[in-house]
């Protein structure tokens, strides 16, 4: 496969991939925390506001994410650090339950990407700027 198919590949991959952050994050700041008590429901739509940035920033990087590696493999640590989390409280409770697609996104697709963005990155040669 051409750097350039896959370039494009992975552009498209990141952009469908960041509408589960764009998408939880918005949910969660326009309220759909809100059956849980005061406290609870202001921590959950700060972590949504979180969580929205974090996906609006990967949107951010994909006209150019071949350029944009400090940013992707920043943010895939972050997200990786949070499926961590995520995972220590489900080894916690013993039921995966509604977080086993946020822990593969977590754990798994956002890695892969951030990898892939590598992979394209070495592929097309040298950065024009610093990554």
């Amino acid at each position: 496969m051409s750097p350039a198919i896959e370039r494009r590949l992975l552009q498209a991959s990141v952009a469908v991939a960041g509408i589960v952050p764009v998408g939880g994050g918005l949910w969660g700041v326009l309220g759909g925390m809100n059956t849980v008590g005061v406290t609870a429901a202001s921590h959950g739509r700060y972590l949504s506001g979180l969580l929205l940035g974090i996906g609006l920033v990967f949107w951010c990087s994909v006209p150019a994410i071949e350029r944009r590696g400090a940013v992707v493999r920043t943010l895939a640590v972050v997200v990786f650090v949070g499926g961590l989390a995520r995972l220590a409280g489900v080894l916690e409770t013993g039921a995966p339950g509604a977080v086993a697609f946020p822990l593969v996104m977590e754990l798994g697709v956002t890695p892969a990407l951030a990898l892939w963005r590598e992979r394209v990155q070495r592929g097309l040669g040298p950065p024009l700027t610093p990554s």
